[in-house]
């Protein structure tokens, strides 16, 4: 439970919010640095949306955990936000020693991921999906491009067979959309990585799980299923939007004019805007405070649901837009909390930028005459509470021989 509000809960989940989320993040601000939100129908929270207090609490482990289980059982078992906000022994719900020993056998795994080799990995993977577009002329950027990217790049680390590949997708994509099927998405997501960390333990090979197995952290099979897919879907949902919102900027912004054929402006910009300004994860970074608390003027009882809002909290600290004239983006005297702050932050941020950068760049480099299919306006994006997605991005272009 959390204190009485004075305002109703403004919902975050929906096709009104989904349209125009900055509208609904000015309301919140009105009300002060942390709101009362309704993250699905029945199911309330707060949301904190000023940027101090938002680093206040990431980095504040003594007073906040990141423990759901006791949030947990004030929800349903079915409910559609348990494959997101549901505890499971990963790094993302774990505290002190125990957060520490998960949070190293991913941070390690990560590391063997050699930037070189990466970036030439991304490369051949994006240019065999352009291939398979190319010549038609037209294309969804999403389903076609930047979702099959980051999840192949992933999936080939760990050593995932190919004809479980299209499942991991739709498990991935699924286990964050907040919706009757979330359940049963991360659970069949769940399934395939099992089996294959099963016959990886009988049979180690030269990938990723394996790697895992071996660790000195001395993980369990359980375990081990649930760092990995922890790092599947943080590695590869916030990544496939961040390249979509990317191109969409490069595709619409006036200031991109040009970027396509080799402006000034570049795919670096771009992202880096978008992470500013639009997230690709918009509000998450979920704390239970261990005891009642004051944050920033809001008392706060012991075990509720804080959610910061990087959408929200950006906002205050953007530094100045770009310009063509400007060589590189002013990164203003704040960092952006897209891959939030303290000891819970993204420990797939550099990998997570590299394949986002060469995805665009091998792009723009194989067709430069892209265009947006149909207006801008029109382009939905996907519902909940979490992410900041676009359902598709339909394009036009000159076709190009495979």
């Amino acid at each position: 439970m959390t204190a009485p509000a004075a305002h109703p809960p403004i919902a975050l989940h929906g096709p009104a919010f989904a349209a125009d989320p900055q509208a609904v993040y000015e309301r919140l601000r009105r009300q002060g640095p942390i709101a009362e939100v309704e993250i699905a129908p029945g199911v309330g929270a707060l949301l904190v949306t000023d940027y101090q207090a938002a680093l206040d609490l990431l980095r504040d482990t003594d007073t906040f955990s990141k423990d759901s289980r006791a949030w947990q059982r004030t929800v349903p078992a079915d409910s559609p936000l348990l494959p997101v906000l549901g505890y499971r022994p990963t790094a993302l719900f774990s505290d002190g020693a125990t957060h520490a020993r998960y949070r190293q056998v991913i941070t390690d795994g990560l590391a063997l991921l050699e930037p070189h080799q990466l970036q030439r990995r991304v490369a051949e993977v994006a240019h065999r999906l352009i291939d398979a577009f190319g010549e038609a002329g037209s294309a969804d950027l999403i389903a076609d491009y930047a979702r099959r990217l980051p999840v192949h790049v992933l999936t080939t680390g760990f050593g995932v067979p190919e004809e479980h590949r299209e499942r991991l997708v739709v498990g991935i994509v699924g286990s964050i959309e907040s919706t009757r099927h979330a359940v049963a998405a991360y659970a069949d997501l769940v399934e395939v990585v099992t089996g294959m960390v099963a016959e990886r333990r009988e049979r180690p090979r030269h990938d990723l799980t394996s790697w895992f197995l071996t660790h000195p952290a001395g993980l369990d099979n359980d375990e081990v299923v649930r760092q990995i897919t922890l790092t599947m879907i943080a590695g590869n949902e916030p990544t496939t939007n961040l390249i979509g919102n990317a191109l969409l900027r490069l595709l619409t912004d006036a200031r991109y004019a040009g970027s396509l054929f080799g402006g000034a402006m570049t795919a670096h910009q771009a992202i880096d805007e978008v992470l500013w300004h639009e997230p690709p994860l918009a509000n998450l970074s979920a704390h239970y405070p261990r005891v009642d608390v004051t944050l920033h003027g809001r008392a706060i009882p012991a075990g509720s649901l804080i959610l910061v809002s990087y959408a929200a909290a950006n906002s205050q600290a953007a530094p100045p837009a770009a310009t063509a004239d400007t060589a590189e983006l002013r990164s203003g005297e704040s960092a952006h909390l897209a891959w939030a702050a303290g000891p819970h932050a993204c420990p797939a941020r550099d990998p997570a930028l590299l394949i986002a950068i060469t995805a665009i760049e091998q792009l723009t480099s194989r067709i430069g005459d892209l265009e947006l299919a149909e207006p801008a306006e029109d382009l939905r994006w996907r519902p909940g509470p979490f992410h900041r997605a676009l359902v598709r991005l339909p394009v036009r272009f000159t076709p190009v021989a495979g």
